[in-house]
């Protein structure tokens, strides 16, 4: 009873009753405040997943980009005559103690074609034997080895695990997405998706029987060791080999 008749003195009291007041409006000010950023937080979600996004897109697109190029290529090779044109895409083989990843090889009567994809896009500048090649974006200049020699290193490693098989006739094509405009000296072929399929069919001396093709294709797949673990582990290799200034 003491303390009911305390706090209501207390209460009753102006100054008293002015502090709880005020306590009051600055609670309520301050859970007004809470409320109004929560809500702003839920209202504005799409922006912060669009910023999430794009950060995570910016560490992955130099990877999608390379795999969109790899698929537009497949889907054109998929169109050769599959009686004359055996097509292994995105093959992972095992050579000694490293791994060779080519993008496309194409077996066929006419000799094995071993095919390199870059999707760059801008001018494109090289000759056959320059160490790198140049992509130039408006006034952005950036180098990158030269293809042409890192299909050449294909073909060694390819002819090394089909040794046993005869005298092979290979042919590197290296092909490059329409978004690039090609301004290099080559013999070795480099043309633009458009041109690929074209570029193959000029090949039509034939040099292999349909058993050495056979027997080419089963090797090469037997020889495939492409699986999500051994791409990561390549790929991981790979890294390590170009932050040592190796190719």
């Amino acid at each position: 009873m003491n303390s009911l008749l305390y706090n209501l003195n207390k209460i009753s009291n102006p100054h008293t009753l002015k502090m709880t007041i005020d306590d009051y409006k600055s609670k309520e000010k301050g859970g007004k405040s809470l409320k109004l950023a929560f809500t702003l937080l839920l209202d504005l979600w799409y922006i912060w997943a669009l910023i999430i996004i794009s950060a995570i897109l910016s560490l992955l697109k130099p990877k999608i980009k390379g795999v969109l190029g790899e698929k537009s290529v497949s889907l054109l090779l998929s169109r050769l005559d599959p009686k004359k044109y055996k097509v292994l895409n995105n093959l992972l083989i095992k050579v000694g103690s490293k791994t060779v990843q080519i993008d496309h090889v194409v077996v066929s009567n006419y000799g094995v074609f071993v095919i390199e994809t870059k999707n760059y896009q801008g001018w494109i500048y090289g000759k056959e034997y320059d160490e790198y090649w140049t992509q130039v974006i408006y006034k952005r200049k950036e180098k990158f080895f030269n293809p042409i020699r890192q299909n050449y290193g294909h073909i060694q490693e390819l002819k090394e695990i089909l040794s046993d098989l005869g005298n092979i006739k290979f042919i590197s094509v290296v092909v490059f997405t329409t978004k690039a405009d090609l301004k290099v000296e080559a013999k070795t072929d480099v043309v633009s998706t458009t041109a690929l399929v074209e570029t193959v069919k000029k090949y039509n001396q034939e040099c292999l029987t349909d058993e050495q093709k056979e027997m080419i294709f089963e090797r090469l797949i037997s020889k495939n060791i492409n699986s999500r673990k051994n791409m990561k582990e390549h790929v991981k290799n790979v890294r390590i080999h170009k932050l040592n200034g190796k190719k």
